[in-house]
Parts: structure tokens; sequence; C-alpha cells
């Protein structure tokens, strides 16, 4: 969770769960001409954001702001290494945020996805059920209206058992790579095969809101050929994509090595969305 006292004054945050927080600017202007009490009952913008594992609050908290300062309300939804290693807890969670996204609080607000490394796997879980029933979840897909992608883990199974043993365990991250593997291998029609089906589905996502990657070359974790071919395919289907490559970066940490690059982009980015007026500085 982003500790209270990593963001400025003015952010309130509200605890739903252990892993769900709700950060409010309390001080934004109200969106798009709307009286501030329509505001306070759900038009707000928001971001939906999942956050790489063993993210620092205060790391999390420099993103939060950038939205918070922008507009947007901010709901941080953090991953948990069992959702990954065992992907029928991952697709429960996946549906237990699409419920959250459907509830009264939450259910008239336009939508922003910003998924870092594994957590763009938590939001292919969560397409795994819009895919399943596209005309249930119709409503939420056209509330989405923008996804940023940071640092997302794709490619192979070795892509997927090197970013568990860098985040779980570094100081063994060998060890825990290719007992990853071993693992996967010993249970693939419970692991494998799930991840296939999340691979589907953000391939051929039912979501068409523009999007943005940002990636770099050498990224063990994120294959950026791999990010390239769904960019690709993404633009046969008619999804307007952005995309801000480097060649050397850090994984889930381009935004304090590419600052101005970084801030750039995703400014322009947000802009193009026409979400809120947009009027404070990142």
């Amino acid at each position: 969770m982003v500790a209270r006292t990593a963001l400025s004054r003015g952010f309130a945050c509200h605890r739903l769960s252990q892993h769900i927080t709700l950060y409010v600017n309390e001080l934004a202007p109200p969106v798009s001409g709307r009286p501030m009490q329509d505001v306070a009952l759900g038009h707000k913008p928001l971001t939906l954001m999942l956050p790489w594992k063993g993210a620092r609050p205060q790391a999390v908290a420099k993103y939060c702001e950038i939205y918070l300062r922008t507009g947007f309300d901010v709901l941080v939804v953090e991953s948990e290494v069992r959702n990954f290693l065992w992907p029928q807890w991952g697709l429960a969670q996946g549906k237990r945020i699409l419920e959250l996204l459907h509830s009264d609080h939450f259910v008239s607000r336009p939508l922003l996805i910003h998924a870092f490394s594994i957590g763009g796997y938590t939001f292919g879980q969560m397409l795994v059920h819009v895919s399943q029933d596209t005309q249930k979840y119709e409503q939420l897909t056209r509330r989405i209206k923008g996804q940023v992608f940071d640092s997302l883990v794709i490619g192979s199974l070795e892509n997927m058992a090197t970013g568990l043993g860098k985040t779980v365990f570094p100081r063994m991250e060998s060890v825990v790579k290719h007992g990853s593997l071993l693992y996967f291998s010993l249970f693939e029609r419970q692991t494998v095969a799930y991840f296939n089906r999340s691979i589907e589905a953000c391939r051929n996502s039912p979501i068409k809101a523009p999007a943005l990657f940002f990636y770099c070359d050498n990224d063990v974790m994120s294959d950026s050929e791999a990010v390239e071919e769904l960019i690709d395919l993404w633009q046969k289907h008619g999804i307007t994509v952005t995309a801000k490559r480097w060649e050397k970066s850090i994984h889930a940490g381009h935004l304090k090595t590419h600052p101005q690059e970084y801030l750039t982009t995703l400014d322009i980015f947000l802009h193009s969305l026409n979400m809120t007026p947009l009027k404070a500085k990142m």
C-alpha cells in the first residue's frame, strides 16, 4: 500500500481491503464542467493502477500523484505472487476487481488502466473473464478510455521465471528461476494452460481503447520483440497504440531512469484521451 505520508497534502487514502486502496484528490476541480456534487457521486475519472511486485510505497506514490494532480482518483490493486503461481486464484482476483469496478461507487466512472510488470498479468486475468462474457462486461469495456502498460512481462516462460526470481527472492534469483521452471513443468495443466488463456485474451483483447506501451531492449523480463508483436497485432485490430522504447532502461523503472521523456509521453497520451481538464503539470 502507498503510505499516507508518501502523498502530498490534499490527497485522501481509503483502504478497501488488504491489497486494494483508493486515493482521492479532495482538491480536484469539477470534471468537464460538472458540479462538485456530481463528481462525488462517481463521475470523476478513475485510474486502475496495477503495480509491479515488491513496489515500494514511495515509488507507487509518484505514479499516484501524477494522476491525482491531473484530476483522477486512483484505485491501487496489489498483485500477489500466489495468484501468479496458481492462476485459478489469479482468475478469482480478476473477477473480484471487475465486480468492484461495477459496484455503486465506481460503476459510472470513466476508467484508465495503468499496469506495471506482473500487474499486466492481473489485467490479463480480468480480460479472460471479459472475453468469456463480452455482453456482461460491455458497459465496463466502454468505460475504459485508455490503457498504459509499463514493462509488461511478456515472452517465454523463462521471462516469467526470471521475473519471479528478481522480485520474490533476489538473493536467490537463480534458484527461484530454475525452481519456477520445474514447477511450471510439473503443473503445466494448472499453470501454463492458464497462462496461455490469459495471453490469448490479451492478444484478442475486447478493449479497443487507445494504448500506451513503455518498454526497453535490455529488460530480461519483458521481451521487446514480443511487446512489438503485440503492438502490431493490436494496431491490426484497430487499436490506436503509442509506444515509447529505450535501448537501455530499468524494468518498471522508466520514470526514474528517463523522467522527462516518460512524463512528456504520458502527458501527451492523457491529453489525447480528453478524460480531464489536465490543468495541473506533471
